[in-house]
């Protein structure tokens, strides 16, 4: 098992910034991604940003690219997701979430553990 705990949400003017953390603990030595999603009021949830935990290697969704940054610390069991030039549309809980099995780090089915979720809202 692996527990997820996520931290940093809260509100921000358009154009502004936030960092978000994932704390990760229990049974961590097999995971091959870490990654964020969101979920908007009245849409699903979708594929953010996603980090290979054993190499480093980031992946994003397109709305993101340039404005967002992944980043892990696998010393700490942490994950990082900094948000540059927020937008209202970027407005959502943001979850992250752990995969301990192999195919693409886009995919949100194939992830195992998930955090509780933290809001981000971002005014216009």
């Amino acid at each position: 098992q692996v527990q997820l705990v996520e931290s940093g949400g809260g509100l921000v003017q358009a154009g502004g910034s936030l960092r978000l953390s994932c704390a990760a603990s229990g049974r961590t030595f097999s995971t091959y991604y870490m990654g964020w999603f969101r979920q908007a009021p009245g849409k699903e949830r979708e594929f953010v940003a996603a980090v290979s935990w054993p190499t480093g290697i980031p992946y994003y969704a397109d709305s993101v690219k340039g404005r967002f940054t992944i980043s892990r610390d696998s010393a700490k069991n942490t994950m990082y997701l900094q948000m540059n030039s927020l937008k209202p549309e970027d407005t959502a809980v943001y979850y992250c979430a752990a995969k301990q099995r192999s195919g693409s780090p886009r995919l949100m089915d194939l992830y195992d553990y998930w955090g509780q979720g933290t809001q981000v809202t971002v005014s216009s």
